[in-house]
């Protein structure tokens, strides 16, 4: 049994998503979290950028001991997972793997839809790794910028603008045959309604988020590194930014009050 916590890291408020899943399919384990809400967004940046901020990230958490870390940012995952495992000595989980590996299994031959930030998109990691997992479905991907800020801002998912917003980006879907559509950004699990709305009962919707927690506990049930005490774990989130906006926004990612926030200075993360 390994009591050790499971670290999450995202550019800000989005890996609350994927914290919800770890929390209900390993209920017990402890997490800590470390949102980058003084650099947010990720998805507008250079590679190199993100690399560098996705380490600092990485090495601040490891000073918590885990037992596993988490990228729970689409961006980082797409452009600094292979980064963050060489220097890490703990397993790293990404989001786009997990992912892409539900997609290509669900596909049946037609094609699968990406919605992302630019720099996932541009970053091609989805196709690459839905190629890698042997599937030789069609690949469409559309970048949704305005996705990020809507949800933030907690608009009505069923509101008009979100609604218009939503059917604009997904028009050119429309007119494909797609089977599959992956929710690329931790952001967009909380727009599911109307995206779903958008393309009909049919399309199969696959949140990263989800499938990167069923993931980890796949991975640590498999090495022995499950906490199986009965009790419910523990969460501390630390923030580099405005740690009440990330207490009040983050509960709805979450679905859940979130108690702990800690604001980190700059020399605690910054190499």
């Amino acid at each position: 049994m390994d009591k050790r916590p499971i670290a999450v890291f995202d550019s800000g408020l989005g890996g609350l998503s994927v914290v919800r899943h770890l929390r209900e399919s390993l209920p017990n384990e402890d997490i800590v979290y470390f949102g980058d809400t003084a650099r947010v967004p990720y998805g507008t940046k250079t590679r190199t950028t993100v690399v560098k901020f996705a380490l600092e990230d990485a090495h601040y958490l490891l000073r918590f001991e885990p037992k596993l870390i988490v990228v729970a940012c689409n961006t980082a995952s797409a452009l600094a997972i292979d980064e963050v495992r060489r220097e890490s000595p703990v397993p790293v989980v990404g989001v786009v793997e997990p992912g892409a590996l539900a997609a290509a299994e669900r596909a049946g031959g037609g094609t699968i839809a990406i919605l992302g930030t630019e720099a996932t998109i541009n970053s091609q990691a989805y196709p690459k790794a839905i190629a890698a997992a042997g599937c030789d479905a069609p690949v469409f991907q559309i970048a949704c910028p305005l996705f990020v800020p809507l949800v933030e801002e907690g608009r009505d998912p069923n509101g008009p603008i979100v609604r218009m917003t939503v059917d604009e980006y997904l028009a050119p879907l429309r007119q494909r045959d797609v089977h599959v559509v992956v929710l690329g950004c931790t952001h967009y699990p909380l727009l599911r309604e109307p995206i779903a709305a958008a393309l009909g009962t049919r399309v199969k919707i696959v949140d990263s988020g989800c499938e990167a927690a069923r993931t980890v506990h796949s991975q640590l049930e498999r090495n022995g590194g499950l906490c199986r005490e009965s009790r419910i774990g523990t969460m501390h989130s630390y923030v580099s930014d405005n740690p009440a906006r990330f207490r009040a926004v983050g509960s709805r990612f979450l679905e859940h009050p979130i108690e702990h926030v800690e604001l980190v200075d700059p020399e605690h993360y910054i190499r």
